[in-house]
């Protein structure tokens, strides 16, 4: 695959990413504290240190940082451009919902290799020699496994599902 046909990937699928995550939220119950765009204040806070940039509230964040931020710090992490279609949407809205550790082993349960939460070459051969649907399937059935589990499921329940129920049919669709 090419690079600019990877690259399109990632820009085919972050609007869904955005369309789950909306906009600034400071929500009591949510453990990640002040998001804009589904970045938390801690990870904008890193991004600009990064960047030689002084801090600023989450709510002044660009769209630009964004597109970075999901770049770098989830589509790269999770080796979206080397995922099967379908598969590589499916881990990186997880990742970005419930972290990369986690996506990244569900992911390498889902393909039966070690749980080591970096995906690497042995799960990236894994996945490719599996049915990407299969994959998906077994991905977003743990996936709602776990969130079902969730002591917030009550109050952010029914968006979470809505949300996996979309992404799997999305990633279904590129399978």
């Amino acid at each position: 695959m090419t690079e600019a046909v990877t690259h399109d990937r990632f820009d085919h699928w972050l609007p869904h990413i955005l369309k789950h995550e909306g906009g600034y939220v400071n929500h009591p119950k949510d453990p990640g504290g002040a998001t804009n765009k589904g970045i938390i204040q801690r990870t904008y806070d890193s991004w600009r240190d990064r960047q030689g940039q002084p801090r600023q509230s989450v709510r002044n964040i660009t769209d630009a940082e964004v597109a970075a931020i999901y770049r770098r710090d989830y589509w790269d992490a999770i080796k979206g451009d080397d995922l099967p279609a379908g598969v590589d949407y499916c881990v990186f809205d997880f990742a970005v919902n419930s972290g990369i550790n986690r996506a990244a082993k569900y992911l390498q349960a889902a393909v039966g290799v070690a749980q080591d939460g970096a995906i690497g070459p042995a799960t990236i051969a894994a996945a490719k020699a599996q049915d990407a649907a299969t994959l998906v399937n077994a991905i977003c059935d743990r996936r709602m496994a776990f969130l079902r589990g969730l002591g917030t499921f009550a109050t952010f329940g029914k968006g979470w599902t809505r949300r996996v129920t979309e992404v799997r049919a999305l990633a279904l669709g590129a399978a």
